[in-house]
């Protein structure tokens, strides 16, 4: 058994090594004998206690809330949906094996912005002298075309998981590729940080100071607590609160703070650094709503439209790909195999499609906030992001007390995201322990991949219409895809690493496959492959032959594999 890291009972030698009475997380036969790797708490496949899933959910939530509201807010504009119109509540669901959370993404904006700009008038231009039913059918209109074409392209995206295409690539995805997508995740995302933080650096510097004194400096602080047991009476043990919940005490004490300084009319009016100043989104939102399929009428299609969210489906993928290898680090699992990217990516494609056909106007992807959580928290296990996942489902139909959550001033919000975007960024560089730094190659691939990764898509989030083909289509694919900066980096990498000369030892893929061959133990009744098993029914998918053919399977071996065994005697 491994016992609880977060409790220490007073005759512990150690920080964080002890039991005592606390419930111990969930484990299976043969843990002892891994290695925990960086200081992990609780691992993907380990449950805290129930109690502290609570608090380490909610601690997830709060992450993503401000992040989950920003795209719909510029969403409101563009469809010219109105103040008065019913709120759009999305919600978003954890997906495959890994502790990752869906949430909307801006891949999808662009190719929004391209369709409704060049199929619709500008809200502005609107007649004034609209009947009710005549402004709110304008909206709906709008919705239904952008759902439509949501749902579609979604299609594709799961047929690119669960047919395994996404998986033939993942043999030439070598740590000079997943590095610079990885950290283009992080980088990419440093100006939305910067520009939530800047609204007032005050309160999103304290909440920056609090975030690393909690998580690095206080983290071995124990607090004593009262215990019982059968065994030894009553007795006393010290919850590591810090270590726990860096994000969440930082997130309650810069709200506080914000709340003490409203009060005393030290923050203007207007500013967002308030605790008051999204009290309308609280006032305007219903207690109760259940969002359902259809809700805006029918879902229109266009072959314009699809073929133009296709760029955002692919950015989204190839962002995707990225985020499982760093949460699978961070969590303490195995690189993923092939089956659990299949079929990661199929599910997301499933989660894009009901998104279209419930009308969220929005796609989803994997959000790198809730990794970057993870990488501070060190907790690692997949039973804390369910629990989230029953606060955004609860709170997605309770509206009011959803709102009060996304209320956090969002300089507060600004603050967290600075600490763990840099830690995404950074985590994508440890991939580079595995190649030659000293190579010149290595150095070159490297370099040019991250700096045109930044530089390209800058440009051109500055230059709109720069690309020009002829092909309305073909500008907003190209648009799409090039202003996403982990396109851009992992694509080079992709392209240079695999065809720039260059021994496999100089490349890292001698070091790199070493790790990934753990991930191929399963089929010798190791444990690495059982945190991406399917979590009923697995005894029935290991007797069936059959399902070794289908690349979602975790009893896939890959296409190569089964060509191989076929031709053997």
């Amino acid at each position: 058994m491994v016992v609880n890291p977060a409790f220490e009972t007073e005759e512990a030698a150690t920080p964080g090594g002890g039991g005592g009475s606390q419930e111990a997380p969930d484990t299976k036969e043969g843990d002892e004998a891994e290695p925990r790797p960086s200081d992990l708490l609780f691992r993907v496949d380990e449950a805290p206690p129930w109690s502290m899933c609570l608090l380490l959910g909610l601690q997830h939530y709060l992450t993503m809330a401000t992040s989950s509201i920003a795209i719909p807010f510029i969403l409101v504009g563009l469809l010219c949906i109105e103040e008065a119109d019913p709120p759009k509540d999305t919600s978003s669901p954890p997906s495959s094996s890994l502790p990752i959370v869906q949430g909307g993404t801006t891949s999808y904006l662009i190719p929004t912005i391209a369709i409704i700009s060049t199929r619709y008038e500008a809200c502005e231009a609107l007649p004034e002298d609209l009947t009710e039913a005549q402004r709110r059918e304008v909206w709906q209109e709008r919705m239904r075309e952008i759902q439509g074409t949501i749902a579609v392209s979604a299609v594709v995206q799961v047929l690119v998981g669960f047919t395994g295409l996404i998986g033939l690539l993942i043999g030439w995805i070598t740590p000079l590729v997943i590095t610079p997508t990885v950290t283009l995740v992080g980088l990419s995302l440093s100006e939305v940080a910067a520009q939530k933080a800047a609204l007032h650096w005050g309160i999103s510097g304290t909440t920056m100071v609090l975030m690393v004194l909690f998580s690095q400096y206080l983290r071995e602080v124990g607090i004593p607590l009262p215990t019982y047991s059968r065994a030894k009476g009553l007795a006393s043990a010290r919850l590591y609160v810090f270590k726990l919940f860096p994000v969440l005490l930082a997130v309650l004490a810069s709200w506080a703070l914000c709340a003490v300084l409203t009060s005393a009319g030290a923050i203007p009016e207007g500013s967002r650094a308030r605790s008051d100043a999204a009290t309308g989104l609280v006032a305007k939102s219903p207690w109760f709503r259940i969002p359902y399929p259809g809700q805006w009428g029918l879902p229109t299609v266009t072959l314009a439209g699809v073929l133009g969210m296709l760029a955002g489906v692919f950015a989204s993928v190839v962002e995707s790909v990225g985020d499982y290898y760093v949460c699978a680090r961070l969590a303490g699992a195995p690189p993923p195999p092939i089956h659990a990217v299949n079929r990661g990516i199929g599910t997301e494609g499933l989660g894009c499609l009901l998104a279209g056909i419930w009308g969220t106007g929005n796609g989803s992807t994997s959000y790198a906030e809730n990794i970057g959580v993870i990488g501070v928290t060190k907790v690692g296990s997949r039973r804390v992001v369910q629990y989230a996942a029953v606060y955004m489902i609860v709170f997605g139909m309770l509206g009011k007390i959803g709102a009060i959550f996304a209320s956090i001033p969002e300089p507060v919000v600004g603050g967290v995201f600075c600490i763990i975007f840099g830690m995404v960024a950074a985590v994508g560089l440890s991939s580079l322990q595995f190649v030659d730094l000293n190579s010149s190659r290595n150095l070159f691939i490297l370099g040019v991949s991250i700096f045109i990764g930044l530089a390209l898509p800058k440009w051109l989030q500055t230059s709109p219409g720069a690309i020009q083909t002829g092909s309305v289509i073909l500008d907003q694919l190209l648009s799409v895809l090039l202003q996403t900066s982990m396109f851009v980096g992992g694509f080079l990498g992709f392209l240079l690493d695999n065809t720039i000369p260059g021994t496999p030892e100089e490349r890292g893929l001698l070091k790199w496959k070493a790790q990934m061959e753990v991930s191929s133990s399963d089929a010798l009744g190791g444990r690495a492959f059982t945190c991406y098993d399917l979590p009923f029914g697995m005894d029935a998918v290991r007797r069936a032959s059959w399902t070794s053919r289908l690349p979602f399977s975790p009893t896939f071996k890959g296409f190569a594999r089964r060509r191989a065994s076929q031709q053997d005697p």
